[in-house]
């Protein structure tokens, strides 16, 4: 048995012999390529080093395409038989998400960046073992591109093996702030505490928010208020929080109202007609981020 990086390590049922698991190889232990092999399991993305057995066998990484389908790009009329997949559509908006270039991201995952543009332009099906390296490209998980896990709450991976727990200052809270996206409004209404999504931006010193006057957030208005924003990285098992504290005003003057308009980059997620614009200027702002220890 002898392998190359990016080959995919695929164990049978020793009853069946269908796959009961599979992964990529990337890792190897002797120049030959002969096992042993590290090998990225695609079903939980863990690495472990793996003796295969005689119920596994190597399948060799395929040669990529260079160059797209020709037969899904548009037609004359304007119309397309193609378009871009659920995964193609999930690699580009993450590939937005953290700036990066096609041929950024294909340099990471080891592949042309004509094949990754075809991926996200056109129906596709990639191999688990491409996945996994546009995952670890992307600073995403395999899930995340398969579309799997969005019903499930964030940080179900595993727990660092040393984990160190730092307090941010307030300037590192304010950038991580400035990030802008999705954050949570924690209030006291009348049933008690409560916490509401809400799409964010910052402005100048303020967390502004749109909601409609009729909708729970609104509840906000003219109380002392918590705002948490987070982000967690489900393979490296890390992330950060941070919390605002202070008082959320409505904004009723038109001319800011336009000013807000015309600055903020976030539209509600649930509706662009929300009228209520709320401002919150921290008097408090603490955060935490945890990450591996050094060694």
């Amino acid at each position: 048995m002898r392998a190359q990086l990016g080959d995919r390590l695929v164990v049978g049922s020793p009853v069946t012999g269908d796959t009961w698991r599979d992964g990529e190889i990337v890792g190897l232990h002797h120049d030959d390529g002969t096992p042993p092999y590290d090998v990225r399991w695609s079903d939980t993305g863990e690495v472990t080093l793996v003796f295969p057995g005689p119920d596994a066998r190597i399948q060799h990484r395929q040669r990529e395409p260079q160059e797209p389908d020709r037969s899904r790009e548009p037609r004359e009329d304007g119309t397309s038989s193609g378009g871009p997949g659920d995964i193609g559509r999930r690699v580009a908006a993450a590939r937005r998400r953290a700036g990066l270039s096609l041929e950024e991201v294909a340099g990471r995952a080891r592949m042309s960046p004509q094949y990754l543009s075809y991926l996200e332009e056109y129906p596709s099906d990639p191999s688990p073992a491409t996945l996994l390296r546009l995952a670890d490209a992307l600073g995403t998980t395999l899930d995340g591109l398969r579309g799997g896990g969005q019903e499930r709450p964030p940080g179900q991976g595993q727990a660092l093996l040393h984990p160190r727990l730092v307090e941010l200052d307030e300037d590192e809270c304010r950038a991580l702030l400035c990030t802008h996206g999705v954050g949570r409004v924690a209030l006291v209404d009348e049933d008690g505490p409560a916490v509401y999504p809400v799409n964010y931006d910052v402005v100048g010193d303020d967390l502004v928010f749109r909601t409609d006057p009729d909708a729970a957030p609104a509840e906000a208005v003219g109380t002392e208020v918590a705002f948490e924003v987070d982000r967690v990285d489900e393979v490296m098992s890390q992330g950060w929080s941070v919390l605002a504290r202070g008082r959320a005003e409505e904004v009723t003057d038109p001319g800011e109202m336009q000013r807000l308009r015309e600055r903020v980059r976030s539209s509600p997620w649930a509706s662009r007609e929300r009228t209520l614009w709320v401002r919150i200027r921290p008097t408090r702002l603490t955060g935490r981020r945890i990450t591996p220890s050094d060694p």
